[in-house]
């Protein structure tokens, strides 16, 4: 299936062309959205001419922002079809949440055992920000709220290391957390785990931050591997 054209107005604007490592990332960040969210599914084609017409950019830049998804594992180049979203497999879910659970519980640990209070303050705005648009079912919005809180966590640890080790997974990762939101029950669920973990935030538990958000990913690797898994069934 061909790339679907979306006549909205973009997010973010197009950066000035001249500058072309820009408008390639740009467009690499349009398409990675894309593929998150389900607006672009695995095995749909992405065609050059179409995406040059809908963004306005000539076709070098696509090709550019291509060449960075493939690097990512979203996509991939083939001589006869062009570029197309890579699959998505149950067993791809389990091993990439199985490695993001444990570094993301380090993180909360971190976080949790350094805390100060405009670290806290920061959490209970973003955290409070995400249950309003739970709660106005303004799912978009809840996934980038809720995204901005893990995200947060991951900077706040001091661990360079773990840092640069879990941008890199959730590249990939973060298409699987948008399919565990779509899924009412974990959904449900994962609000509730997430005031778990403020609770421990809050009390500057650390050993309680850790579990509560071990558990979280994993719940939410177990949950997109089941999504897939239907998928695949159908």
């Amino acid at each position: 299936m061909p790339l679907r054209l979306r006549k909205q107005v973009l997010r973010n604007p197009m950066p000035d062309q001249k500058n072309a490592t820009a408008v390639a990332e740009h467009v690499a960040a349009v398409l990675r959205d894309r593929i998150v969210k389900g607006e672009l599914t695995a095995r749909d084609r992405i065609v050059e001419r179409q995406l040059s017409a809908e963004l306005d950019v000539s076709r070098t830049p696509i090709r550019e922002a291509l060449k960075l998804l493939e690097a990512d594992g979203l996509i991939e180049i083939t001589l006869h079809r062009g570029a197309i979203v890579s699959d998505y497999k149950p067993e791809d879910a389990v091993v990439l949440f199985d490695v993001i659970s444990v570094l993301e519980s380090l993180a909360a640990r971190r976080v949790c055992e350094g805390m100060t209070p405009s670290t806290l303050q920061r959490l209970e705005d973003l955290h409070g920000q995400m249950l309003e648009y739970h709660h106005a079912g303004r799912t978009n919005d809840y996934f980038d709220h809720n995204t901005l809180i893990h995200d947060f966590i991951i900077q706040s640890c001091a661990n360079p290391v773990l840092i640069t080790t879990h941008n890199r997974l959730m590249i990939r990762a973060r298409r699987g957390r948008y399919l565990a939101i779509l899924n009412e029950a974990r959904l449900e669920q994962a609000v509730a785990e997430h005031e778990d973990l403020m609770q421990a935030f809050r009390h500057e538990s650390a050993d309680k931050a850790a579990q509560v958000w071990e558990r979280h990913l994993r719940h939410t690797g177990e949950t997109v591997a089941a999504v897939l898994l239907a998928e695949a069934d159908i």
